[in-house]
């Protein structure tokens, strides 16, 4: 980067498994027009391979096993300790299975976005891809939100659809829906990134303006 470029947005990113998802961003974030910086991946996992994949990209990590802490809010404030130390800009949440305080959420108000494997509002919560095929939903898909206080529950950005047919598993069903979160979320952040998109009053605002609907990308 020349001295007179201006820094590029830090994002900094949380999982606790395998990381796919953060593969996917830490791909795109090799593009060279890419307008954000991958600084460093958190997990609550010891032994998360997402950690792997961060030391072959020779990205820092950081390990904050939830299970050295006695609550949930001594786990959130070691949590925001060591981000803290990074001052991101966005902070993207990749399979990071842990519900998360108010004083934390609050914290980051505007700079913490999630990606959930359905259609919100439908399915809040675990084991999306089987309600959806119990409900027999004919679409199925991913959502990308920002994160507030209520759980899988603030403002969406955007979504991608997946079709469900009658041979669909729910294995299937979360391979598909899978596919599209690895295309769908480096475009959100790329977005935030080129300061697209903002968290208004519990509402998305897209270029300065609230949309009324999440982006959607369909399967087709």
């Amino acid at each position: 980067m020349k001295a007179d470029q201006p820094a590029l947005p830090k994002i900094l990113v949380l999982a606790s498994g395998s990381g796919t998802n953060f593969q996917a961003l830490l791909d795109a974030s090799r593009g060279r027009d890419f307008p954000g910086q991958i600084v460093a991946l958190g997990c609550n996992q010891p032994k998360a391979f997402a950690l792997e994949r961060a030391a072959q990209a020779n990205v820092e990590t950081f390990v904050v096993n939830h299970k050295e802490f006695g609550s949930r809010e001594e786990f959130d404030a070691a949590l925001m300790a060591h981000i803290l130390r990074y001052n991101p800009d966005l902070i993207v949440l990749a399979g990071f299975m842990r519900i998360l305080t108010t004083d934390f959420v609050r914290a980051f108000r505007g700079k913490l976005v999630n990606i959930h494997p359905s259609l919100l509002p439908k399915y809040t919560g675990l084991n999306t891809h089987q309600r959806a095929l119990d409900a027999g939903d004919a679409v199925h898909g991913v959502s990308i939100h920002f994160v507030t206080e209520e759980l899988d529950g603030g403002p969406v950005i955007a979504q991608a659809e997946v079709t469900v047919t009658a041979e669909d598993t729910c294995e299937t069903l979360a391979e598909k829906v899978q596919q599209k979160e690895h295309l769908l979320y480096p475009i959100v952040v790329r977005w935030f990134c080129e300061g697209r998109i903002q968290l208004g009053d519990e509402q998305v605002l897209f270029d300065g303006q609230a949309i009324e609907t999440p982006m959607r990308l369909t399967d087709n």
